[in-house]
Protein backbone atom coordinates (compact mmCIF):
# COMPACT_ATOMS: atom_id res chain seq x y z
CA UNK A 1 0.00 0.00 0.00
CA UNK A 2 1.06 3.74 -1.08
CA UNK A 3 2.11 6.05 1.41
CA UNK A 4 -0.11 9.20 1.82
CA UNK A 5 1.05 12.37 1.70
CA UNK A 6 -0.19 15.88 2.85
CA UNK A 7 0.45 18.54 0.44
CA UNK A 8 0.53 21.90 1.37
CA UNK A 9 0.42 24.66 -1.30
CA UNK A 10 1.16 27.82 -0.05
CA UNK A 11 0.89 31.00 -1.75
CA UNK A 12 1.01 35.19 -1.55
CA UNK A 13 -1.44 35.50 -3.68
CA UNK A 14 -4.98 33.72 -5.14
CA UNK A 15 -3.18 30.09 -5.50
CA UNK A 16 -4.36 29.70 -8.30
CA UNK A 17 -1.02 29.48 -10.42
CA UNK A 18 -0.07 26.86 -8.07
CA UNK A 19 -2.58 24.76 -8.28
CA UNK A 20 -2.32 24.72 -11.99
CA UNK A 21 1.68 23.24 -11.72
CA UNK A 22 0.60 20.97 -9.16
CA UNK A 23 -1.99 19.88 -11.36
CA UNK A 24 0.09 18.82 -13.71
CA UNK A 25 2.77 17.48 -11.54
CA UNK A 26 0.82 14.89 -9.79
CA UNK A 27 -0.75 14.00 -13.38
CA UNK A 28 2.93 12.47 -14.03
CA UNK A 29 3.03 10.19 -10.58
CA UNK A 30 0.20 6.95 -11.32
CA UNK A 31 0.38 6.29 -7.69
CA UNK A 32 0.46 9.65 -6.14
CA UNK A 33 -2.07 9.29 -2.31
CA UNK A 34 -2.35 12.28 -1.04
CA UNK A 35 -4.48 15.26 0.58
CA UNK A 36 -4.25 19.03 -0.53
CA UNK A 37 -4.46 21.83 1.94
CA UNK A 38 -4.20 25.37 0.14
CA UNK A 39 -2.95 28.50 1.86
CA UNK A 40 -3.67 31.59 -0.08
CA UNK A 41 -2.80 35.61 0.37
CA UNK A 42 0.44 34.31 2.94
CA UNK A 43 2.01 37.28 3.37
CA UNK A 44 3.37 37.41 7.14
CA UNK A 45 6.06 35.24 9.22
CA UNK A 46 3.09 34.88 11.57
CA UNK A 47 0.99 32.96 9.01
CA UNK A 48 4.11 30.89 8.14
CA UNK A 49 4.91 29.98 11.28
CA UNK A 50 1.52 28.33 11.82
CA UNK A 51 1.72 26.90 8.73
CA UNK A 52 5.31 24.88 9.63
CA UNK A 53 3.57 24.15 13.40
CA UNK A 54 0.37 22.33 11.55
CA UNK A 55 2.77 20.68 9.03
CA UNK A 56 5.15 19.06 12.18
CA UNK A 57 2.39 17.56 13.70
CA UNK A 58 1.36 15.13 11.01
CA UNK A 59 3.68 12.52 8.88
CA UNK A 60 4.80 12.92 5.11
CA UNK A 61 3.70 16.62 4.71
CA UNK A 62 4.93 18.66 1.75
CA UNK A 63 5.25 21.98 1.10
CA UNK A 64 5.30 23.61 -2.52
CA UNK A 65 5.04 27.43 -2.92
CA UNK A 66 5.16 30.66 -4.65
CA UNK A 67 6.18 33.55 -2.73
CA UNK A 68 7.71 36.03 -4.66
CA UNK A 69 8.94 37.97 -1.37
CA UNK A 70 12.64 37.13 -1.25
CA UNK A 71 12.64 37.38 2.71
CA UNK A 72 9.36 35.69 3.24
CA UNK A 73 10.42 32.60 0.67
CA UNK A 74 14.01 32.65 2.49
CA UNK A 75 11.96 32.32 6.09
CA UNK A 76 9.80 29.84 4.82
CA UNK A 77 12.48 27.61 3.22
CA UNK A 78 14.70 28.15 6.43
CA UNK A 79 11.92 27.10 8.50
CA UNK A 80 10.95 24.20 6.72
CA UNK A 81 14.33 22.97 6.69
CA UNK A 82 14.72 23.87 10.23
CA UNK A 83 11.93 21.39 11.18
CA UNK A 84 12.65 18.27 8.28
CA UNK A 85 9.51 19.76 6.17
CA UNK A 86 10.18 18.97 2.74
CA UNK A 87 9.68 22.82 0.97
CA UNK A 88 9.95 23.25 -2.82
CA UNK A 89 10.14 26.86 -4.06
CA UNK A 90 8.25 26.87 -7.72
CA UNK A 91 8.80 30.23 -9.16
CA UNK A 92 11.90 31.06 -7.22
CA UNK A 93 14.92 29.63 -9.98
CA UNK A 94 12.79 30.66 -12.79
CA UNK A 95 12.88 34.05 -11.38
CA UNK A 96 15.81 34.22 -10.80
CA UNK A 97 17.22 32.96 -14.44
CA UNK A 98 14.77 35.21 -16.02
CA UNK A 99 16.40 38.51 -14.01
CA UNK A 100 19.93 37.40 -15.30
CA UNK A 101 18.75 36.52 -18.79
CA UNK A 102 16.80 39.87 -18.99
CA UNK A 103 19.82 41.77 -16.44
CA UNK A 104 17.69 43.28 -14.57
CA UNK A 105 15.68 43.05 -11.21
CA UNK A 106 12.46 41.41 -10.68
CA UNK A 107 9.93 43.24 -8.41
CA UNK A 108 8.83 40.97 -6.19
CA UNK A 109 5.04 42.05 -5.89
CA UNK A 110 2.67 39.43 -4.92
CA UNK A 111 -0.57 39.06 -7.38
CA UNK A 112 1.33 41.26 -9.98
CA UNK A 113 -0.47 39.01 -12.40
CA UNK A 114 -3.83 40.12 -11.77
CA UNK A 115 -2.84 43.81 -12.10
CA UNK A 116 -6.15 45.64 -14.27
CA UNK A 117 -4.49 45.94 -17.13
CA UNK A 118 -5.61 45.78 -21.33
CA UNK A 119 -5.02 42.28 -21.11
CA UNK A 120 -7.04 41.85 -17.66
CA UNK A 121 -10.25 44.13 -18.96
CA UNK A 122 -10.37 42.41 -22.62
CA UNK A 123 -10.09 38.73 -21.09
CA UNK A 124 -13.37 40.27 -18.71
CA UNK A 125 -15.00 41.66 -22.23
CA UNK A 126 -14.59 38.44 -23.89
CA UNK A 127 -16.30 36.30 -20.65
CA UNK A 128 -18.97 38.50 -20.80
CA UNK A 129 -19.77 38.37 -24.93
CA UNK A 130 -19.47 34.05 -24.50
CA UNK A 131 -22.05 33.53 -22.11
CA UNK A 132 -24.34 35.85 -23.53
CA UNK A 133 -23.54 34.11 -27.04
CA UNK A 134 -23.60 30.54 -25.77
CA UNK A 135 -25.74 27.45 -26.91
CA UNK A 136 -26.85 30.16 -30.10
CA UNK A 137 -28.70 32.27 -27.77
CA UNK A 138 -27.63 35.51 -29.81
CA UNK A 139 -26.40 35.20 -33.54
CA UNK A 140 -26.73 38.63 -34.97
CA UNK A 141 -23.52 39.83 -34.25
CA UNK A 142 -21.89 37.04 -34.92
CA UNK A 143 -18.89 38.90 -36.97
CA UNK A 144 -17.77 40.42 -33.77
CA UNK A 145 -16.74 37.24 -32.31
CA UNK A 146 -12.96 35.70 -32.55
CA UNK A 147 -13.82 32.31 -32.45
CA UNK A 148 -17.24 30.38 -33.94
CA UNK A 149 -18.20 26.81 -32.54
CA UNK A 150 -20.16 24.51 -34.49
CA UNK A 151 -21.30 21.24 -33.29
CA UNK A 152 -23.46 18.84 -32.39
CA UNK A 153 -25.03 18.25 -28.80
CA UNK A 154 -22.16 17.32 -26.19
CA UNK A 155 -19.54 18.18 -28.38
CA UNK A 156 -17.82 20.12 -25.35
CA UNK A 157 -18.65 23.80 -27.21
CA UNK A 158 -20.09 25.42 -23.58
CA UNK A 159 -16.82 24.96 -21.71
CA UNK A 160 -14.40 25.22 -24.64
CA UNK A 161 -16.04 28.44 -25.48
CA UNK A 162 -15.54 29.22 -21.35
CA UNK A 163 -11.66 27.91 -21.83
CA UNK A 164 -11.13 30.49 -24.75
CA UNK A 165 -13.11 33.60 -23.19
CA UNK A 166 -10.70 33.00 -20.25
CA UNK A 167 -7.81 33.23 -22.81
CA UNK A 168 -9.78 36.44 -24.05
CA UNK A 169 -11.10 35.24 -27.34
CA UNK A 170 -14.56 36.46 -27.80
CA UNK A 171 -16.84 32.62 -28.62
CA UNK A 172 -19.66 32.19 -30.70
CA UNK A 173 -21.35 28.48 -29.96
CA UNK A 174 -23.67 27.57 -32.07
CA UNK A 175 -25.63 23.84 -31.75
CA UNK A 176 -26.27 21.77 -34.92
CA UNK A 177 -29.35 20.78 -34.80
CA UNK A 178 -31.24 18.25 -37.53
CA UNK A 179 -32.66 19.97 -40.58
CA UNK A 180 -31.76 23.25 -38.50
CA UNK A 181 -29.67 25.87 -41.00
CA UNK A 182 -26.72 27.90 -39.47
CA UNK A 183 -26.76 31.44 -39.74
CA UNK A 184 -26.35 32.91 -43.20
CA UNK A 185 -23.79 35.61 -41.66
CA UNK A 186 -21.35 32.51 -41.42
CA UNK A 187 -20.82 31.80 -44.76
CA UNK A 188 -19.64 35.44 -45.48
CA UNK A 189 -17.50 35.46 -42.45
CA UNK A 190 -13.83 35.87 -42.52
CA UNK A 191 -13.06 37.85 -39.57
CA UNK A 192 -13.97 35.01 -37.55
CA UNK A 193 -11.93 32.07 -36.73
CA UNK A 194 -14.88 29.26 -37.38
CA UNK A 195 -14.40 25.68 -36.28
CA UNK A 196 -16.15 22.33 -36.20
CA UNK A 197 -16.37 20.02 -33.40
CA UNK A 198 -17.06 16.06 -33.99
CA UNK A 199 -17.34 13.48 -31.71
CA UNK A 200 -17.58 9.29 -32.16
CA UNK A 201 -21.35 8.89 -31.82
CA UNK A 202 -21.58 5.81 -29.49
CA UNK A 203 -19.80 7.67 -27.73
CA UNK A 204 -21.99 10.60 -27.94
CA UNK A 205 -25.04 8.43 -27.10
CA UNK A 206 -23.60 6.98 -23.46
CA UNK A 207 -22.65 10.86 -22.75
CA UNK A 208 -26.58 11.87 -24.01
CA UNK A 209 -27.49 8.78 -22.00
CA UNK A 210 -26.27 9.62 -18.76
CA UNK A 211 -27.67 13.00 -19.50
CA UNK A 212 -30.87 11.83 -19.89
CA UNK A 213 -31.34 9.27 -16.97
CA UNK A 214 -30.06 12.41 -15.22
CA UNK A 215 -32.85 14.71 -16.34
CA UNK A 216 -34.99 12.01 -15.99
CA UNK A 217 -36.55 12.77 -19.44
CA UNK A 218 -38.08 9.94 -21.01
CA UNK A 219 -38.99 12.22 -23.97
CA UNK A 220 -35.72 11.90 -25.72
CA UNK A 221 -35.79 8.60 -27.91
CA UNK A 222 -34.07 10.34 -30.43
CA UNK A 223 -31.31 12.31 -28.74
CA UNK A 224 -29.89 9.51 -27.28
CA UNK A 225 -30.90 6.74 -30.76
CA UNK A 226 -27.42 5.49 -32.07
CA UNK A 227 -28.25 5.70 -35.66
CA UNK A 228 -30.10 9.50 -35.30
CA UNK A 229 -26.40 10.22 -33.87
CA UNK A 230 -24.21 9.00 -36.73
CA UNK A 231 -26.63 10.94 -38.85
CA UNK A 232 -26.21 13.79 -37.07
CA UNK A 233 -22.23 14.16 -37.15
CA UNK A 234 -22.42 12.65 -40.74
CA UNK A 235 -24.60 16.11 -41.65
CA UNK A 236 -22.20 17.97 -39.47
CA UNK A 237 -18.87 16.72 -41.14
CA UNK A 238 -20.22 17.71 -44.52
CA UNK A 239 -21.48 20.95 -43.36
CA UNK A 240 -18.14 21.60 -42.15
CA UNK A 241 -16.06 20.40 -45.35
CA UNK A 242 -18.47 22.69 -47.79
CA UNK A 243 -17.61 25.36 -46.13
CA UNK A 244 -13.88 24.75 -45.76
CA UNK A 245 -13.67 25.17 -41.97
CA UNK A 246 -11.53 22.87 -39.69
CA UNK A 247 -13.21 20.12 -38.13
CA UNK A 248 -11.61 18.98 -34.59
CA UNK A 249 -12.61 15.73 -33.30
CA UNK A 250 -13.24 15.89 -29.41
CA UNK A 251 -13.72 12.12 -28.71
CA UNK A 252 -10.48 11.19 -27.17
CA UNK A 253 -9.65 15.07 -25.90
CA UNK A 254 -9.98 17.33 -22.67
CA UNK A 255 -11.49 20.47 -23.32
CA UNK A 256 -7.42 22.03 -22.86
CA UNK A 257 -6.27 20.26 -25.67
CA UNK A 258 -9.42 20.94 -28.16
CA UNK A 259 -8.41 24.80 -27.20
CA UNK A 260 -4.51 24.36 -27.86
CA UNK A 261 -5.91 23.32 -31.12
CA UNK A 262 -8.36 26.06 -31.76
CA UNK A 263 -5.27 28.42 -30.56
CA UNK A 264 -2.95 26.95 -32.98
CA UNK A 265 -5.43 27.17 -35.78
CA UNK A 266 -6.03 30.75 -34.84
CA UNK A 267 -2.21 31.44 -35.60
CA UNK A 268 -2.08 29.43 -38.83
CA UNK A 269 -4.86 31.81 -39.92
CA UNK A 270 -3.43 35.12 -38.30
CA UNK A 271 -0.21 34.27 -40.47
CA UNK A 272 -2.31 33.60 -43.85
Amino acid sequence: MNEKYNVYLVSDSTGETLDRIFLSLKSQFANFDYEKKEFAFIRTEHQIDKIIKECTQIENAIILYTIVETKLAKYLASQSDKNSVPCFGVLGNLILSFSKLLNQKAIHKPSAQHVLDDEYYKRIEAIQFTMSHDDGKKVDDINSADVVLLGVSRTSKTPTSIYLANRGFKTVNIPLVLDQKVPEDLKSNKTSCIVGLIADPKRLSDIRRNRVALMKDQNQREYIDLESIQKEVENSKKLFKKNNWPIIDVTRRSVEETAASILKIIEIKKNQ
